[in-house]
């Protein structure tokens, strides 16, 4: 489809400027108080870009719940108070889970709570090891970072969250929470779901919060590094017995100081209910660690149980009359898209908040705004989004983040006499009991019940799941070294269930476990229980116990059952070898920035390989290169029965962003031409379940085709039959070396699942689709990746490595084909043609500069024409995203207000005295921050003038300068630095 140039060769109109008199050089600044002339009059298209796809905001004054439709779990908001941000008005930072991603930890802004950019991201990597790099058969799926908790303190950013697999937890600081780089603290242990908090009333002490089932306490150093104090058991869901609204999951808690009371803020989902809120309040934050009695003050409230909304973060929010109001902003499980957020206001009552109405929150209802700005920064507020269409121009700016440094291990240094050899010591028990010890409570004998040889061992008495033999091999394992480990396991007693898990798990130091193996047995049968783990290079362990256990439950479910989970156990033939491998260690150029900028919405499935993606090689493309081929060795590693993974989990540089609900289409276009024998390259809709669309090579031949997989997932997975092209969906591509790919994603019919339907072009013009729509994805409840759906693109070989493939850009729309609603350019060709009606006069050179780039692109896209919706909307919502940018910035309108600085002595001290005078035609509102105070002008009315004289109490004070904000009724707050001389006043 072609259209006319939607700019009709008219040329731009450009607008008179005030006079050259009326611009004061003192404060050297523009606001942006008119709108350009020529839309006014009518002369151009009405340019009124819709809401970006992931804002929920309508437009007038309400937004809908939840935020996004898009997976921003476990958020926790941070708020930059006007007077501090730099910009005379509040600034909020938002941090969310993302596990096993790469980049992690993505911090996002907003200046009205309700609609959302990323900005920066906490860590490129949050380790180097296997896990987080998916190398030498470790993942970190469903691990990673996780629960994260941000907080602004006395000008600096903190993060603090909590690792599964990375080394416990972690705080980051940094006092640039947008371009700044973040120092790193290891705390050395796991704090699960902690919340890092500032008590202000003991000169901000640090404390974390943290834990599940009950809330216990650290308190830290004051640099942070050490945890120097522990108080356990600050609240538990026993010390408030009758209330429906407390117990289970008891976690993610978030602690706040609100006029005088501390809270803490809790998801619970007791037995038989809903997720939903539960707070806390007291006087004393260390509960009862803090009363003369050792009693609990902490009293409870249900703070939200309404249609699963739950974990999250109270907001302040600055009212009228300088008093903090607060809101909530809770998740929600929404899968297949993920747990999405919701700002949720609330009534505050005897100290405590109602959210929602009364108490109720429906999906998709409608809340008024918290903060109201102009129409142009609303505008350009809308415009903002958490995901993006991407040209893969690396034109994104550079992020300290990608220039993380780590320290790269030498190789291990490998006993070979422990290789291939039994490192357990009387593994078949012929000795008796000779070389073990009893984990836990438990009686152990030898037996002439054997399954080979003449003894076994006979475990009894067990009073926990993990009671029975145990035997240290710290000394024997080596990292990098992939170990097989089995044994033999029988149980007989009748009382006991018909078949039982068991696992071969190690003990890791502290509170560390890892199972290694496992097997269901059925009762009087001897079962073999077999694995194989490697022990990361490069991390040795500080100590490596095995034994053999049951399924962990807690005692009292063991009282109520022991036949069930402590029966008597017969173990035979246990065993560990070392066996030699070509271990894969980190490459000093697999970490280094590699020149390529990826913008933040992205995301890589892991750590990436930067030696084998590149926006630099094939200029407008990502190169995506196979370094390694998949293995199909890989197993969920969190997991206790430890199912394996698909070729396409494997695959190490699959690049990432959100999907979002209720339907979303992404397009690519892939050049397949560079790919080898047993390559699969795509377009996915992934999580653990799947669906793509895919080239894949094989014996010389090309095809294109579609793959699904969805639940039940297998423990052993046939990785080939699960990721077979489906009958129906394949093409044969011939000669072709192009082809144009479509993914739409459907999450509303039904809602609760995701049905993608695949659609192909080899011309771009004429689009196929691949099949029916495929599906469905829902949640997977063992929470082996636990967020939402992603759309990834993906290479992965299975016999040699070195092909590569190109994407030539990612464009995406909430329209689908299936809709029937037919092409729509009318917002396309609106915003050009108002970009034609502007004037680079008018306007700051950077801001304009990057206009003009996505007017330039959008004017080619419309010479090319569109046979997509995703071809209109991508250059479309770039362009309107920098043209309401310019609407805020616009510099027609020079501001009439002088700010002056002079010194002068009063008393033998000097004294700073600050002026401003407003020559501006409305009122205007001057804050002034010197080092020896802050004072605001509020409402300065027009031709008046106001000053301050700021005591120093120095004799001698040195030159320095005044930072003023200078903010027009109905515009832009404006910052300037006014300068002022030494002033001595000696004798």
């Amino acid at each position: 489809m072609r259209k006319r140039h939607p700019a009709g060769g008219a040329r731009p109109r450009s607008r008179t400027a005030r006079a050259a008199g009326a611009l004061v050089a003192t404060l050297g600044l523009a606001a942006s108080l008119l709108a350009p002339s020529a839309s006014a009059q009518g002369e151009t298209p009405a340019w009124d870009p819709a809401p970006s796809f992931t804002s929920t905001d309508q437009g007038d004054g309400t937004y809908t719940v939840p935020l996004f439709n898009a997976d921003v779990p476990d958020i926790s908001v941070a708020r930059v108070p006007a007077a501090e941000s730099g910009e005379g008005r509040d600034v909020y930072y938002m941090i969310s889970t993302t596990m096993h991603l790469s980049p992690g930890a993505p911090i996002m802004r907003s200046y009205d709570l309700v609609n959302w950019e990323i900005v920066n991201y906490v860590f490129d990597r949050g380790s180097i090891n296997d896990s987080f790099s998916l190398r030498n058969g470790e993942n970190s799926y469903g691990q990673g970072q996780w629960a994260s908790s941000l907080r602004y303190h006395e000008g600096r950013f903190y993060v603090f969250f909590n690792t599964n697999n990375l080394g416990g937890a972690y705080i980051y600081s940094t006092d640039d929470v947008e371009n700044g780089s973040w120092d790193k603290i290891a705390l050395g242990r796991g704090l699960h779901d902690g919340s890092l908090f500032f008590d202000e009333s003991d000169g901000g002490t640090p404390y974390v919060f943290y834990g599940s089932g009950a809330v216990h306490a650290v308190r830290l150093s004051e640099d942070l590094t050490q945890i120097v104090a522990e108080y356990p058991n600050i609240v538990r869901p026993a010390d408030y017995p009758g209330q429906p609204f407390v117990g289970g999951l008891f976690e993610g808690t978030q602690v706040f100081e609100i006029d005088g009371y501390y809270y803490l803020v809790l998801i619970t989902w007791p037995s038989g209910q809903g997720r939903q809120v539960v707070l806390f309040r007291a006087e004393e934050l260390l509960g009862r660690h803090a009363t003369a009695d050792g009693s609990n003050p902490y009293v409870a409230r249900s703070g939200l149980n309404s249609n699963g909304f739950a974990q999250g973060s109270l907001v302040p929010i600055a009212g009228e009359d300088g008093q903090d109001t607060w809101h909530g902003m809770f998740f929600r499980d929404t899968f297949p898209i993920g747990r999405i957020p919701a700002l949720i206001p609330a009534t505050w009552s005897d100290g405590w908040p109602v959210f929602g109405n009364a108490g109720v929150v429906p999906v998709g209802g409608a809340f008024p705004r918290p903060i109201e700005l102009s129409e142009a920064e609303h505008r350009l507020e809308r415009q903002r989004a958490i995901v993006a269409s991407d040209d893969f121009d690396n034109d994104a700016p550079h992020r300290p983040w990608m220039d993380e440094e780590w320290d790269i291990p030498a190789a291990p240094d490998v006993d070979e006499s422990l290789l291939g050899v039994e490192l357990l010591t009387n593994g078949g028990f012929e000795d008796g009991t000779t070389g073990w010890q009893v984990n836990g409570t438990a009686q152990l004998a030898a037996s002439e019940d054997a399954y080979s040889g003449d003894q076994a061992l006979r475990v009894t008495g067990r009073v926990d799941t993990g009671s029975g033999p145990i035997q240290d091999v710290t000394a024997k394992v080596q990292p990098g070294i992939t170990y097989d480990v089995s044994a033999m396991i029988r149980y007989d007693d009748p009382a006991s269930p018909a078949t039982k898990q068991f696992f071969i798990t190690s003990h890791n130091g502290g509170s560390s476990y890892t199972n290694r193996a496992t097997v269901t047995a059925r009762r009087g049968e001897w079962a073999r229980i077999e694995g194989s783990f490697t022990v990361p290079a490069g991390q040795p362990p500080t100590t490596m116990r095995l034994f053999v256990e049951t399924p962990w439950v807690n005692s009292a479910t063991v009282a109520a059952d022991p036949a069930a989970h402590v029966m008597d156990l017969l173990v035979d033939d246990v065993s560990l070898v070392g066996r030699p491998t070509v271990t894969e260690l980190p490459h000093p150029d697999e970490i280094a920035f590699n020149g390529s900028r990826l913008d933040e919405v992205w995301q890589w499935n892991h750590a990436p390989d930067n030696r084998y993606w590149s926006l630099t090689d094939r200029d407008g493309w990502l190169r995506l290169t196979t370094g390694k081929a998949v293995t199909g060795d890989y197993v969920f590693t969190k997991l206790g029965d430890r199912p394996g993974l698909t070729y396409l989990e494997e695959a190490r540089n699959t690049l990432s962003q959100r999907t979002f609900g209720p339907r979303s289409s992404a397009e690519t276009t892939l050049d397949f031409s560079g790919m080898r024998d047993g390559d699969t390259a795509g377009l996915a809709v992934y999580n653990r379940g799947f669906s793509y669309v895919a080239v894949r090579r094989d014996g010389g031949e090309t095809t294109l085709g579609v793959v699904n997989r969805v639940q039940p997932f297998p423990v052993v997975v046939d990785q080939e039959a699960t990721e077979a092209f489906l009958p129906g969906t394949t093409v044969d591509l011939g000669e072709a070396t192009e082809v144009h790919l479509k993914a739409d994603a459907d999450f509303a019919s039904p809602t609760g699942q995701l049905w993608t339907t695949f659609y192909y072009s080899l011309d771009g013009e004429t689009w196929s689709p691949l099949g029916q729509r495929v599906g469905p994805q829902t949640l997977d409840g063992t929470l082996a990746h636990f967020m939402g759906h992603r759309f990834g693109l993906f290479n992965y070989a299975t016999e040699e490595t070195g092909g590569h493939v190109d994407f030539d850009h990612f464009l995406l729309s909430d329209t689908l084909t299936a809709q029937g609603a037919g092409i729509d350019t009318a917002p396309l060709e609106a915003a050009i043609a108002h970009a034609h009606t502007l004037d680079a006069a008018d306007h700051p050179a950077p801001e304009w500069a990057a206009m003009q780039r996505e007017l330039a692109k959008a004017e080619a896209a419309w010479e090319r024409g569109f046979s997509t919706q995703n071809q209109v909307d991508a250059p479309e919502r770039a362009l309107s995203l920098e043209l309401a940018r310019l609407g805020v910035l616009t510099a027609q309108q020079p501001l009439d207000v002088t700010v002056t600085a002079d010194t002068r002595c009063v008393v033998g001290r000097a004294v700073l005295a600050v002026r401003a005078h407003n020559g501006e035609e409305v009122p205007v509102t001057v804050r002034a921050d010197s080092a020896h105070g802050s004072r605001t002008f509020a409402d300065l009315a027009p031709g008046r003038s106001a000053a301050h004289a700021f005591t120093t109490r120095q004799v001698v004070l040195p030159p320095g300068e005044v930072s003023v904000t200078v903010t027009p009724e109905g515009g832009s707050p404006l910052e300037l630095t006014v300068p002022h001389v030494a002033q001595s006043c000696g004798a």
